[in-house]
């Protein structure tokens, strides 16, 4: 028998998300896996915006989250039992799957991605190389279509895509300004990261400063938008974008928190795309979830060669997944929020 813990989406929340929306269940389990299965433990789990999109009470690229089951998401473990006939894996190996918010799992071999340690920390797996660096670099690379000299902002641009993004950016040879909410986080993607300029939105309360900004950081205009928050300062990137600009919705953390199920009216400024010839389109990871090796086969070396850097936001224990979860919204985590045990 193992004892198993697990999170329990227990209720939608209304407005802002918070840990009364979960509940902590433990259980006794026979773990016994067949012929093609495996049981891993978790060690790294994600927290992801995206989960708080699920969370609607709406329909949006899938069913709302169900109530009573557990939370999905994904994770970093160790297979600890192979079903007889397994291949592929063996007793030890650290892989990456998408067992959700619980501390052991029976799971299909095929739906765990094995890990090579001595490649990257294992922990990567759920950011710079997983879910967001795929979309990251899928998301600019395609949708933003990149040309040297052009000028890139991103929103969110300390968080576990954004971070990502900018750099990205750069190897691309785009001047790169990065929104964030800090003036360390801006510092951090200046000096460590190597975007060009930052700006902190807390210095701005409305469209029309930070539109005076972008004109001081970007005076060439902006070429291509990589949009991870929404709010004002998207308002602000359509009133200063060039001739065909492209924007690129990754993620709306700004109306996440209460502005799912009652969302504000839409947008106004749409004449400027008429204007300025701009297109506008949403990217989902999983868009490309069948070209991970693609991505893979870019990011791992530039990783692995210090040319893209990254941050671990780390929680320790598996009971403070829920309030991990809420920092993301209150700008707690710089690079990718995990919780480990």
């Amino acid at each position: 028998m193992t004892s198993i813990q697990k999170w329990i989406y227990d209720s939608r929340p209304k407005g802002e998300i918070s840990p009364q929306n979960y509940r902590l269940v433990q259980t006794d389990e026979t773990l016994a896996p067949v012929r093609g299965e495996v049981v891993v433990e978790g060690v790294f789990w994600s927290v992801d915006p995206y989960m708080r999109i699920q969370q609607s009470a709406k329909d949006t690229w899938e069913p709302p989250h169900p109530l009573g089951e557990v939370q999905n998401g994904g994770v970093v473990g160790r297979v600890t039992e192979v079903g007889d006939g397994t291949k592929g894996l063996q007793i030890g190996d650290w892989v990456e799957t998408f067992m959700g918010w619980r501390t052991h799992g029976v799971l299909s071999a095929v739906s765990c991605r094995k890990l090579d340690p001595e490649i990257a920390p294992v922990s990567t797996a759920l950011h710079v190389l997983g879910m967001p660096g795929r979309i990251a670099y899928f998301g600019l690379t395609e949708a933003g279509k990149p040309r040297p000299g052009e000028t890139l902002l991103v929103s969110g641009a300390a968080g576990a895509v954004g971070s990502i993004v900018g750099q990205v950016g750069k190897l691309a040879g785009l001047h790169v300004v990065g929104v964030v909410g800090t003036e360390e986080k801006a510092r951090w993607i200046v000096h460590d990261l190597g975007f060009d300029a930052a700006i902190n939105y807390c210095d701005h309360q409305s469209a029309g400063t930070m539109v005076d900004a972008f004109c001081k950081v970007a005076p060439n205009g902006i070429d291509i938008y990589y949009d991870n928050t929404g709010g004002y300062t998207t308002d602000a990137v359509i009133q200063s974008m060039n001739l065909r600009a492209r924007i690129i919705i990754c993620g709306q953390i700004s109306q996440y928190q209460g502005g799912l199920d009652d969302p504000n009216t839409g947008p106004r400024l749409l004449h400027h795309f008429l204007y300025k010839r701009a297109t506008l389109q949403g990217v989902l990871a999983r868009d490309f979830t069948a070209r991970m090796d693609e991505m893979l086969t870019h990011m791992g070396p530039w990783v692995r060669d210090g040319k893209i850097r990254y941050h671990e936001t780390i929680i320790d224990g598996f009971n403070n997944l829920p309030k991990a979860l809420c920092g993301l919204f209150e700008g707690a985590n710089t690079g990718k929020m995990l919780v480990k045990v």
